[in-house]
């Protein structure tokens, strides 16, 4: 560890050794390294190469901010792209390697684009791409899908053997960062009362206060962290997470945490990462500033860092980056790093600062220990390839840079300012404004991300609040403001007091002169990964790209791993001087979670394998199981196909089941149904728009069907709409469109209808749901008791509420079978007792319990259509002859203008009738009506297909629902479906309805 300092590095552990490789290359670093630290230790500069042209990168951050050191981690079934070196933290064995070149990192062929970068400037793939237009498929898009991307994607094959999980938390006040300000908000906060979580992306509490030398309370920052981290986790009221990062901040309070629990410690039997789904009711973020780079000529080359990353590894690891380092700053704070150099026995010739006069307590300090601090001048050209030789020197008001000076050195720290964190603030609709004194986009307070009360629920304070200095007060008033939002009684103590040296204020400096050239060692650099210059984005501004969102989707700026952490600050001001406007005026991008990648595994958490979806269970499914069951899946569930009897096979046991439900009475589990509240004052005008029958003038007490089709008209849901009180209704829903439902109407009142005051809930499973069906069904409820179920009180489409044999139920008079027919709901809880107490009470009755199959047969042999079924996708509730179902009243509802559409009301639509075959027997599933004829695929010419079919065992025959062209007008024809081995099977069209074609039965 040629690099290691003697002395020092408060985050390792030196009796604690750790081997790893790089490239294959055996390395050692200690315990407590990040692979960045380990890596720099030996000496390892150059990790990976550019995007684009393929250039030397090296590491340039020490935080989530890095672009550059982005390595393949690990091998076989544990192998990862694009892992952030400056983040992933040492462990015995750690395998490493470098992306993006070929044949090797040292010798890139690919390096060959950095000859002719006048031909791949911004933009240069929608200029070169056109022509010749057959080039597109054989030579363009070959070549860049091989070049796309900068790791190497992992075998398809390969299963990751880690585990992952998730977990769903609320508290008071969530506290987004564990510095200095994030432990003091952490602290004021939970000394009120409130129940605080703060999360911390690293594995250390405090942040930069310790390696800026920081004292709190006239000792050590550490001492204050140490103690304030103990007082937290002695409170019953506070929960403390480090190496748990806050990915992304959403609505209502909905903050998504990662944090990454054993990656430094493979093989254990901890979740590799957890998945946090925090509700919280006050946020704060307290993420703290990152320092910008500045753009000079060469500021690419490896050993061009960040003044901070690099005291943090002087600091926190005992490395040094370079032996002699030249540091260019536009403000105070990057002379800590000189300082920190210098203490650590490291040369720092010089300090080029632009400013013209610079004086303060930090330049003295740094005088004072021998660092010349040349005022007014400026980097011209780093030299160097693989790593920096030497700087030129030039003056920052010179015009293309006159050469003063070069300087010999190893590395250079630059610092161009700092930007505070507003990821988070900005997620779910923070405003930012303008700070002209620090030149960074802050949150605006008055401008804060608004809950559902139209208060703000998302606070930021310390660095992350533009507060560079005071901090910890900054923090303390903010914990307090949230306390106050949450109600919590107490009051806290006084914030501490930390101790900072006068800072002068800093100069914005943009761009360092450069002579401009082609020569991409005489190129200002915005974002390394992605190979974008300050040139770029002038182009851009010279091409008509104004909007900022445009420039950087025509040169890529910020859209790389980092997502612009470093270079999308100095990009807006490079495009706001070439447009000859104020950086306000220029506005930011769009900033989108997650604030840094996280890992597929942690998104899915425990959905994998056997488990990918979770299995849904009836509050019966024991009982079903336990007597004789033959399970279907339907979506998400199970349901009992047939409940076989010994010796019975399928066919027998329904039609056994089929008989006795239409002769005496049947049991059905429906409890799988879809159950969705809606409720609020537009709930009825809400639902006439998801419906294609009007809604809103059902009265309390009554039920309706109806039918839900999407935008362009095609059916795809059904079911009994009950109202159940002038501002609630609950939908029913088939069982395996639940959830889509659910999820189409939020996202008709999230993004279209926002301001209705509606709210839904999927009550799906907090209800079972049982249909009793049968000429005796009435007879079964009335020995129950409780409620009074007779036609004149209970008539068809009603419902009531009360009691039935001493349960909770909700009684409703709805058919799908055609028979007299009633469906119960009792709370989940109950409904194994329920449905044991209907088996016992109707057992005289000749009660038996039926499947799915039968339920079909008992809805065809009634016309009934069935969702996934009778439709594809393609179908029109008009080819079905719902045409009653369709107001003529309502002005609009989804689908409307679909159905109208040309190819909609052709007269030679396939529409639904019923066939039967000439000999009894039963069609096959989804058998074509051909004419004999070819079409113009020399295809054979069909004019229908078969959508249900089944043996009803109480007609004694096949019986099927086709969808036939123009079929209602040709009742009565013989049509040709074709069977197997080429023969055809002649089929007759009748009427759909089978039995009860008046209703009768199901109206007793």
């Amino acid at each position: 560890m040629s690099h290691r300092l003697p002395h020092g590095g408060r985050l390792i552990d030196r009796a604690q050794p750790q081997n790893f490789t790089f490239n294959g290359k055996s390395l050692t670093g200690f315990r407590g390294d990040t692979v960045a630290a380990g890596l720099l230790a030996n000496d390892q500069m150059l990790l990976g190469r550019s995007f684009k042209y393929h250039r030397p990168r090296g590491v340039v951050a020490a935080g989530a901010e890095e672009p550059n050191a982005m390595l393949g981690l690990g091998q076989g079934n544990r192998y990862e792209p694009n892992q952030c070196a400056t983040t992933t933290e040492m462990f015995d064995g750690l395998q490493a390697q470098s992306q993006n070149h070929w044949p090797s990192l040292e010798f890139d062929l690919l390096s060959v684009n950095s000859l002719m970068p006048q031909f791949l400037t911004a933009g240069f793939y929608y200029k070169t791409f056109m022509r010749p237009r057959a080039f597109w498929k054989h030579v363009y898009e070959p070549i860049i899908r091989r070049s796309a991307g900068l790791g190497k994607a992992p075998d398809k094959d390969a299963r990751d053997p880690d585990r992952y999980e998730q977990v769903y938390a609320f508290c008071d006040i969530l506290v987004l960062g564990g510095g200095i300000a994030g432990l003091q908000a952490a602290l004021s906060a939970a000394q009120t009362g409130a129940k605080v979580t703060l999360w911390e992306q690293t594995a250390h509490w405090g942040g930069r206060a310790p390696v800026d030398g920081m004292q709190i309370n006239g000792q050590p920052a550490q001492d204050w962290i140490d103690a304030t981290v103990a007082a937290l986790q002695a409170m019953e009221n506070v929960q403390l997470r480090t190496r748990c990062m806050g990915a992304g901040v959403h609505d209502h309070g909905y903050v998504l945490g990662y944090e990454r629990i054993a990656d430094h410690m493979p093989g254990t039997d901890a979740p590799r990462h957890r998945l946090w789904r925090m509700r919280a009711r006050q946020i704060i973020t307290a993420t703290g500033a990152i320092e910008r780079p500045l753009s000079f000529a060469g500021n690419d080359v490896p050993g061009v860092m960040l003044a901070s990353g690099l005291r943090d590894y002087i600091v926190n690891y005992a490395v040094a980056p370079g032996q002699r380092i030249v540091v260019v700053t536009n403000n105070d704070d990057a002379y800590r790093s000189a300082i920190v150099a210098v203490e650590a026995g490291l040369d720092v010739p010089a300090i080029i600062d632009p400013r013209p006069v610079v004086d303060g307590d930090l330049p003295a300090r740094a005088r004072a220990l021998g660092i010349t601090v040349l005022e007014g001048r400026a980097i011209r050209k780093v030299k160097g390839g693989k790593r920096v030789t030497s700087v030129e020197i030039c003056r920052q008001d010179s015009s293309g840079g006159v050469v003063e000076r070069s300087i010999d050195c190893d590395a250079v720290a630059m610092s161009g300012g700092w930007s505070p964190v507003v990821h988070l603030w900005s997620h779910c609709g923070g405003k930012l404004l303008w700070d002209d004194a620090g030149s960074f986009f802050r949150p605006d307070p008055a401008r804060p991300p608004l809950g559902a009360d139209g208060a703000g629920f998302v606070r930021a304070c310390g660095a992350a609040n533009g507060h560079l200095q005071d901090v910890l007060a900054d923090a303390h008033g903010c914990a307090q403001a949230c306390a106050q939002a949450t109600q919590a009684p107490g009051q806290p103590d006084a914030p501490a007091q930390m101790e900072t040296p006068a800072e002068a204020p800093m100069q914005a400096v943009w761009m360092m002169p450069a002579q401009a050239s082609y020569d991409l060692r005489m190129k200002m650099w915005l974002d390394y990964q992605n190979d974008v210059k300050v040139s770029d984005v002038q182009l851009a501004a010279r091409e008509g790209y104004q909007s900022v969102e445009h420039t950087k989707r025509y040169t890529t700026l910020g859209m790389a791993t980092d997502q612009g952490k470093l270079s999308n600050i100095n990009g807006l001001a490079i495009l706001s001087d070439a447009l000859g406007q104020p950086i306000p005026a220029t506005g930011t991008t769009t900033f989108r979670p997650p604030y840094t990648p996280i890992s597929i595994g942690a998104i899915a958490g425990e959905a994998r394998g056997p488990i990918f979806q979770p299995l849904r269970r009836s509050p019966v499914h024991d009982w079903h199981s336990a007597n004789g069951a033959d399970w279907e899946p339907v979506g998400q569930w199970r349901r009992p196909f047939a409940y076989l009897r010994a010796g019975e096979t399928r066919h027998d046991a329904v039609n056994r089941e089929v008989k006795n439900t239409r002769e005496n009475v049947g049991l059905l589990d429906a409890s799988t149904l879809g159950k969705i509240l809606v409720r609020g004052p537009d709930a009825g005008r809400f639902l006439d728009m998801m419906y294609t029958n009007m809604m809103s003038t059902l009265k309390p007490g009554k039920c309706r069907y109806g039918l839900m089709c999407n935008e362009n008209g095609f059916l795809m849901d059904d079911g009994v709409v009950a109202r159940l009180d002038e501002d609630s209704f609950l939908v029913h829903t088939t069982s395996g469109g639940a959830d889509h439902i659910h999820g189409w109407m939020e996202d008709w009142l999230q993004c279209e209808w926002w301001d209705w005051q509606v709210h839904t809930v999927n009550l799906t499973e907090q209800f079972a749901q049982f249909a009793v069906v049968g000429p005796k069904a009435r007879t079964l409820l009335e020995r129950l008791g409780g409620m009074d179920v007779s036609r004149d009180t209970l008539p068809f489409m009603e419902w009531c509420e009360g009691t039935l044999g001493g349960f909770d139920a909700r009684v409703f008079r709805i058919s799908f079978s055609g028979e007299l027919s009633f469906e119960i709901a009792v709370p989940a809880g109950q409904g194994r007792a329920f449905w044991d107490r209907l088996m016992a009470e109707g057992a005289d009755l000749g009660i038996m319990p039926y499947g799915t199959e039968t339920l079909h047969i008992l809805r065809a042999e009634k016309g009934f259509i069935m969702i996934g079924d009778e439709t594809d996708g393609t179908v029109i509730p008009q080819d079905l002859g719902l045409n009653w179902a369709i107001s003529k009243k309502k002005a609009d509802f989804l689908g409307k203008r679909g159905m109208e559409r040309e190819a909609m009301v052709n007269p030679d639509r396939w529409k639904l009738v019923g066939v039967e075959t000439l000999d009894g027997s039963v069609l096959p599933h989804a058998a074509l009506a051909v004419t004999g004829g070819k079409n113009a695929n020399g295809q054979a010419q069909t004019e229908g297909r078969v959508t249900s079919t089944y043996y009803s065992a109480n007609l004694g025959r096949g019986i099927a629902m086709a969808l036939v062209r123009n079929g209602p007008d040709r009742m009565g024809e013989v049509l040709n479906f074709a069977g197997d081995a080429g023969k055809d099977i002649k089929a007759r069209i009748i009427d759909p309805v089978l039995i009860d074609k008046d209703g009768a039965k199901q109206n007793v």
